[in-house]
């Protein structure tokens, strides 16, 4: 048996919806057409044998003014969740003939009785209080085209139906929409969309997997079902209105209280451009401790959590109930920092760092995790993060936020996104599903070991010899006075050879540091250094993490030349932090 979902428009300029679902709820067929000729050979394959098709649109209409009976009696139950249905009356150009449901329910030659029981059938449906009572929402979605609703939050509001359609596969009467490439690509048009016009298109079709649902529930599920009204005056079938169900207060932007997901996404789409430049001071601020501490990595990167993405998420379900009761505050990662290691050492240092530095909320090591269930799998350290309230907050951004922070290596990165691109924005046939699973386990396995080696690496090269001064100095042309950054790493790698690595831009930094303290060889920076109680210095300075060559470069120039390293071009926009350094360095309170 074929359920099929028809979101019919009430003319033939405008999109029509279809979609199709087979009697174990896996989504068959979606598209849009326009013209009653369109649709009927659309559904054709679909409709020659036992069927039960869903339409949008009013069926039977033969009052002349006002609500049907049918549309009057929804509206008491819905009308307070704004799902009430417009009226529809022969007085509106229309339905003063024949209306096109009937129109086309004729074509296919399908009984429209809701209380026949013959193979083939139509009933009309209306899929906004069928989506209050199926997802239990304290109010519709807004991702109708009215006036005041903006692209971003049509877009947001679109995103979560779709995302709360998916969830319907963990539902107790399952929808399976992801195998379908056709709904990809809707769930991709709707996240794209650069029009209102580009979105009409995707709810069209949306609409019509939700009443091609609501037809299998209709028929799986009887008696979670209510018909308002009958076959003489017009009638709307709809999952019943849950008993316990409350409407969601309207509440303004200063009042208390949770919002329910609808809601949610409203108040956050009004949020989220404020969030960006937060987002871009937090970046800042982890950069900034990295590179004071001279801690190696690759990237640091941040972003805003989108709106749709927000949708998406707080539309997820387990067992058909919301993960979220109140995703604005629940979902943390609004405000997302990413730090990218070269090895998995690297990982601990800046979790170390951090900790000292700001405040920590909460600490996830998602590879612990995995490993203690036997796996290979994902890999990343995930903190929740918030600036000390006795901390400077130059920008005077981050103050009240808190940011979810992601560090993990190249290589587990590059496990990350592609397993994430695979599995949730791509169709995997149930076929090879078994078997995607088992490669990405051993490629997870793999990539640890490539991790450990990358390492050993590591460290037999800091461990190893390195070259002379003089033997650096030799290479270099003699009409040259900079050090170049392969040198100074070179010759930074002996002098602290238990130092880690720091990144490659900054030694090209450090370089012109010490060219501008009139420094022109390795041999004379080796005199500069040997006049620094390397022992001291570091109890000083009470390194609570491995800092790299360049830091503690850094740090010996700072104590032999005090002030004048200070106020050096290159340290005009850190000078506030050396000078505290200073401080620390010649132990004044």
């Amino acid at each position: 048996m074929h359920f099929v979902g028809v979101d019919l428009a009430w003319g033939e300029r405008r999109p029509t919806g279809l979609a199709v679902v087979d009697a174990d709820g896996h989504l068959l067929h979606v598209s849009a057409v326009r013209t009653d000729d369109e649709i009927v050979t659309g559904l054709a394959p679909y409709v020659d044998g036992d069927c039960l098709v869903a339409i949008d649109a009013p069926i039977v209409v033969p009052n002349a003014t006002g609500n049907r009976p049918a549309e009057a009696a929804l509206n008491r139950d819905f009308a307070r969740f704004d799902a009430g249905a417009h009226p529809s009356n022969t007085g509106k150009p229309e339905f003063r003939e024949q209306p096109r449901a009937a129109r086309v329910a004729a074509r296919l030659g399908l009984d429209i009785n809701p209380r026949s029981r013959r193979p083939r059938r139509a009933i009309e449906v209306y899929p906004h209080p069928a989506t209050v009572a199926l997802f239990r929402l304290g109010r519709t979605l807004k991702y109708k085209d009215k006036p005041g609703r903006d692209l971003e939050q049509l877009r947001a509001q679109l995103v979560m139906l779709i995302g709360l359609v998916e969830g319907l596969e963990h539902a107790d009467l399952p929808l399976h929409v992801g195998g379908l490439a056709g709904w990809q690509e809707l769930r991709a048009a709707a996240e794209t969309a650069a029009r209102k016009s580009e979105l009409r298109v995707v709810e069209d079709q949306v609409d019509a997997v939700v009443c091609a649902y609501i037809g299998l529930f209709a028929e799986r599920a009887p008696d979670r079902v209510t018909t308002y009204g009958d076959l003489a005056t017009g009638y709307i079938v709809t999952p019943t209105l849950p008993a316990d169900l409350e409407p969601t207060p309207r509440l303004g932007r200063g009042s208390e209280g949770p919002l329910d997901v609808g809601s949610a996404v409203r108040r956050y789409a009004e949020l989220q451009p404020g969030l960006v430049p937060v987002t871009e001071g937090f970046v800042r601020l982890v950069t900034s401790i990295l590179d004071e501490a001279g801690i190696n990595y690759l990237t640091v990167t941040g972003r805003a959590k989108s709106v749709s993405s927000f949708a998406l998420k707080a539309a997820k379900t387990v067992d058909g109930r919301l993960i979220f009761s109140d995703p604005l505050h629940e979902i943390t990662d609004q405000i997302g920092v990413r730090v990218i290691t070269y090895v998995h050492s690297d990982v601990q240092a800046v979790v170390d760092l951090l900790e000292d530095q700001i405040v920590v909320h909460d600490d996830r090591d998602l590879g612990q995790e995995t490993a203690s269930e036997g796996r290979f799998g994902y890999a990343s350290r995930h903190l929740l993060v918030g600036l000390d309230p006795t901390r400077d907050d130059a920008d005077g951004l981050l103050h009240g936020h808190r940011a979810a922070l992601q560090i993990r290596t190249v290589l587990q990165h590059a496990w990350a996104e592609f397993e994430h691109d695979v599995r949730y924005k791509g169709a995997v046939p149930p076929e090879h599903v078994l078997d995607l699973d088992r490669r990405f386990t051993l490629a997870a396995g793999l990539l640890e070991l490539a991790d450990r080696e990358f390492s050993t690496i590591r460290d037999l090269l800091r461990d190893g010899p390195a070259e002379t001064a003089a033997a650096v100095d030799a290479e270099r042309a003699d009409d040259d006075p900079r050090m170049s950054p392969r040198e100074l790493a070179a010759f930074l790698a002996g002098q602290y050879a238990d130092a880690g690595w720091s990144r490659t831009d900054h030694y090209a930094w450090i370089s012109a540091l010490v060219l501008e303290l009139g420094i022109t060889s390795l041999a004379a920076l080796g005199d500069t250094l040997r006049s620094v109680d390397d022992e001291l210095l570091r109890e000083r300075m009470g390194y609570r993490y491995p800092p790299g060559a360049v830091r503690r470069l850094d740090d010996a120039l700072l104590w032999v030349h005090g002030e004048r390293y200070v106020e050096l071009r290159g340290n005009e926009h850190r000078a506030s932090a050396l000078r505290a350094r200073l401080a620390k360095m010649r132990d004044e309170d």
